[in-house]
């Protein structure tokens, strides 16, 4: 995907669903919105020098939480450039306080690594990206840390995670809490009171029906909370592709054990299906064959899905 000027100077770079969206600021002192996954490292620096960004010079990276998509190259270019790394104050007592189960990446296998973080931020402040303020809305509910960030002169919304085109970020209730629904809902209504004309959001490409993408989301939220078992289906069908995306390809044979090795997959099944281990494992599969997400190549499991 080529690059998209966001405002002048400054870009957004969709990537896939294992690498979560990124924004480069060309500026003096250059600023990154989110750094995508560790493992796909090498690629998110070819995408960031091909805006003649040496990161070395990098002066900033704002961090829209803490999640391992959305942090891999964090520790890597601070390193390099000795840069600020800003996020929500919840994130940054996560990363000083080498919390890595708050952050997912114990809970779920992830790769990620920790970094110094060295600015808080919260709701209602405001950060320059290069020429150009945005506003600080705090929207935890995916993630404790979670932020957005908004331009209210051109009526643009990085959206990060809270907010999708079509589709929703997964819910993870038993690191979240059992709040985390309803929480979500509140970011969702605070979306609902900005003027928003265009949102970039941390998977998939820009849209501009964003009232609709709030109302979906709304609708969503609120079927999860009627049908719990639809919340945990979302989670399996979501963490299993995102398990396959980490290795690429998974041998088919085994992958049920390795799972099971997880904390996540017992405890999700345990939490939402009564311990059925073998049957949602069978049922989750089975569903994302017949859709093409996942695809067998002799004894391997790999995914359609982009990284």
């Amino acid at each position: 995907m080529r690059p998209i000027e966001v405002l002048k100077d400054l870009f957004f770079l969709e990537r896939g669903f294992l690498n979560g969206n990124h924004f480069v600021c060309r500026c003096e002192r250059p600023v990154l919105i989110d750094t995508a996954y560790i493992s796909d490292f090498d690629d998110t620096a070819r995408l960031i020098g091909q805006l003649g960004i040496d990161l070395g010079d990098v002066g900033l990276i704002i961090t829209t939480h803490t999640h391992c998509d959305h942090i891999g190259g964090n520790r890597y270019i601070q390193e390099k450039s000795g840069c600020e790394i800003a996020l929500h104050s919840v994130g940054k007592h996560f990363i000083d306080s080498r919390d890595d189960w708050s952050t997912w990446w114990k809970y779920y296998n992830q790769k990620a690594e920790f970094f110094d973080s060295t600015l808080a931020l919260n709701d209602g402040d405001t950060i320059a990206i290069g020429p150009h303020e945005f506003e600080v809305v705090y929207t935890p509910g995916h993630a404790a840390d979670g932020i957005v960030l908004y331009h209210p002169r051109e009526k643009i919304l990085l959206s990060s995670d809270t907010l999708w085109e079509d589709d929703m970020a997964v819910m993870t209730l038993r690191i979240e809490g059992s709040r985390a629904l309803f929480l979500h809902q509140e970011s969702l209504a605070r979306l609902s009171d900005l003027d928003i004309r265009v949102a970039f959001p941390g998977h998939g490409p820009p849209f501009t029906r964003v009232k609709e993408a709030i109302s979906r989301a709304k609708k969503r939220v609120e079927d999860f909370l009627k049908n719990r078992q639809k919340l945990g289906d979302d989670v399996l069908k979501k963490i299993v592709i995102y398990t396959v995306l980490m290795h690429r390809e998974v041998a088919e044979a085994g992958f049920f054990e390795h799972l099971m090795g997880t904390p996540w997959f017992p405890e999700t099944v345990n939490f939402y299906f009564d311990g059925e281990y073998q049957r949602k494992y069978v049922g989750t599969m089975e569903h994302l064959f017949e859709r093409n997400l996942l695809m067998r190549r002799g004894k391997v499991i790999y995914t359609t899905v982009r990284p």
